[in-house]
């Protein structure tokens, strides 16, 4: 049997095979991204359970004239496996290959960038738009799932959509992680009848018969109720003025094939309700999805976890862990204390509350600015809500942080994981801002820890009448491998910093964990007979100016360093307190993330390239020290 995949390299290319040769091609593209993802990890789960549907879209429409908007973009691997990158994803979210999501600027194909979740309606909303302005014909496809249904921006986009004439259709890919299906029979004897070419042409010739009036008003309020009979999840939709269709199989890819020809003739907004299972056709990750959305290094011939492997290798703790654990702790003894996430429950460890205390733990879904301000309602009635949000998500909620959180001086203490360079995720993902655009908010305590302790004495304090509203930031993966990190609670003054070395040839002010790295430089600049005085920040609003004014007093040289933009954050802050006390310190020498977007790869790598790994903060040290 030939090998299908190999004679793939464009959309054009998959045309020219029969239909029936699609179920063969479906199975090798999953084979093959299963494979790759083995040897380099990405996220599986979510891919493999779009590749009929990915295979039937690209067979009925002409990308990139067509434009395919994919959401969640992990869900995309089959579609660069389409679209000429098979060879190019073998080095899939390596530095300086393939990005893991769809970039306008690595494809034509990808007519739309996304990272984040529940963009894809309101941007294929304005391509149908674009093209009805031009007359151009182009249709536009929209595919949005893995839960990213529940965001506000997908309704938003959904209602625009239905008040509208746009030739758009929404695929909703249904992979129980969002509406839960309804299957059966009578779905897809609806399914035959609504896409059929003669059912609608008979229903257009119908209502242009009827005309308008009460006769006509009756009628279609029959066939909408008895639409409501046989399928309730078209309730959701039709009452926007998307006319719903399904759900379909979405592993039959024959029968997708066949659905989307009838769809493509349409012109009006409408859903294609298709159900998938995530991880389909490998095991170990249909039966462990969450595991399986990003597993890691595995053995693809068994599904056995590489990462899982070797027990006699101490594994370092993560900080995600550390906030779970410490989190319960708290939780256990002061009965205000509330969880939210959005949709990250293991994501971020508050799933060790919530399996313990479910009453107290709530996970909105993906609807970052819905947890900021259900979190402050749950302040303004007397409990302590914290929130965990991902760095970059939580720039969706930024408003809500300011308008109904901080304006009313509620107390929500903001957890915010994957803070600074997070690695293979890349640009969409990093979370190079949330220092900047916290610390100018009034009222609000900007924090980060150094290491696993500090993360945890910053949880228990933040219980503290003292503080305010508080953002605890903190990196994806491990810290300082402090194995005795459960140590007593210790209460952390808010804008107090820690002096971690003496020295008299410069100064070194870090904030977080890339004081760690800040460290180890600092102690091989001492093998140079370069003597250093190191602080560790600790909060960068408020700021401890007694150590500024120390500094200020001491030294003509000083560097700060930050896993966050240079731009607003601790470098800023530092070198304008300088510039207002010290007219000898010409300059603050700033280490972080530059003016400019970062890329992916390993985290190493990413902070070699902005210059602030070990290496380079050392050679920085050495350069000022003249």
């Amino acid at each position: 049997m030939d090998n299908l995949i190999e004679q793939i390299n464009s959309p054009e290319d998959l045309k020219k095979l029969r239909p029936e040769e699609l179920p063969q091609l479906c199975a090798e593209i999953r084979k093959y991204i299963t494979e790759c993802c083995s040897r380099n990890p990405g996220h599986l789960g979510a891919s493999l359970g779009t590749v009929e549907l990915t295979v039937a879209i690209h067979y009925v429409y002409d990308a990139p004239k067509d434009k395919i908007i994919w959401d969640v973009g992990h869900q995309a691997y089959a579609h660069k496996i389409l679209t000429g990158r098979r060879k190019e994803f073998l080095k899939n979210r390596c530095y300086n290959g393939l990005s893991g999501f769809p970039k306008r600027d690595e494809s034509p194909y990808d007519a739309f960038g996304t990272g984040h979740s529940s963009t894809s309606i309101s941007a294929a909303l304005g391509f149908a738009t674009a093209a009805a302005m031009r007359k151009s014909g182009e249709k536009t496809v929209a595919i949005i799932g893995d839960g990213s249904m529940t965001a506000g921006l997908a309704y938003e986009g959904l209602n625009n959509a239905g008040g509208s004439n746009a030739d758009i259709l929404v695929v909703l890919n249904d992979n129980k992680m969002s509406i839960e299906p309804n299957v059966g029979g009578l779905h897809n004897s609806l399914l035959k009848l609504t896409t059929s070419v003669r059912y609608n042409r008979l229903k257009m010739k119908t209502w242009k018969a009827l005309g308008s009036g009460t006769i006509r008003d009756a009628v279609q309020d029959l066939v909408k109720a008895g639409k409501r009979l046989v399928v309730k999840n078209s309730t959701l939709f039709q009452p926007l003025g998307i006319r719903y269709f399904g759900p379909v199989d979405g592993h039959d890819v024959i029968q997708l094939v066949n659905t989307f020809k009838k769809l493509r003739s349409l012109k009006e907004p409408r859903l294609l309700h298709v159900l998938t299972v995530k991880g389909k056709g490998y095991a170990p990750a249909e039966n462990d999805q969450p595991t399986w959305h990003a597993p890691g290094l595995f053995d693809a011939e068994t599904g056995h976890r590489l990462t899982d492997d070797d027990p006699d290798i101490p594994k370092k703790t993560r900080f995600q862990d550390v906030f779970g654990h410490t989190l319960l702790e708290l939780a256990r003894s002061n009965p205000d204390i509330v969880g939210i996430t959005p949709a990250m429950p293991s994501g971020c460890s508050m799933n060790l509350m919530m399996e313990e205390m479910p009453d107290r733990c709530f996970d909105v879904g993906i609807a970052e600015q819905h947890a900021v301000t259900f979190s402050a309602g749950l302040a303004a009635a007397g409990y302590l809500p914290y929130c965990n949000i991902y760095s970059s998500f939580m720039q969706r909620a930024y408003d809500s942080v300011i308008h109904d959180v901080a304006i009313q001086n509620l107390k929500v203490v903001f957890c915010l994981d994957r803070g600074g360079l997070v690695g293979e995720d890349g640009v969409t993902h990093h979370g190079a801002y949330d220092l900047a655009y916290f610390n100018c908010i009034p009222g609000l305590i900007v924090a980060a820890p150094m290491d696993e302790v500090e993360l945890r004495n910053m949880l228990y304090s933040a219980q503290d009448k003292r503080y305010t509203a508080i953002s605890i930031r903190y990196p994806r993966g491990t810290g300082a491998g402090i194995r005795d990190w459960r140590r007593p609670f210790q209460y952390l003054e808010p804008g107090r910093a820690r002096i971690l070395s003496q020295g008299k040839d410069m100064a070194l002010l870090s904030l977080g964990a890339a004081g760690i790295m800040g460290a180890a430089a600092v102690a091989k600049a001492v093998e140079k007979g370069i003597s250093v005085q190191h602080y560790d920040m600790r909060f960068l609003k408020p700021i401890d100016e007694k150590v500024l004014e120390h500094v200020s007093r001491n030294f003509s040289k000083v560097i700060t360093l930050e896993d966050g933009c240079l731009i607003g954050g601790l470098h800023s802050t530092v070198s304008t307190y300088m510039a207002r006390h010290n007219e000898a310190i010409s300059k603050v020498t700033g280490l972080g993330i530059p003016d400019r977007y970062v890329q992916h790869g390993k985290a190493k790598q990413l902070y070699h390239e902005c210059g602030y790994d070990t290496e380079s903060i050392l050679q920085s040290i050495i350069a000022l020290a003249g």
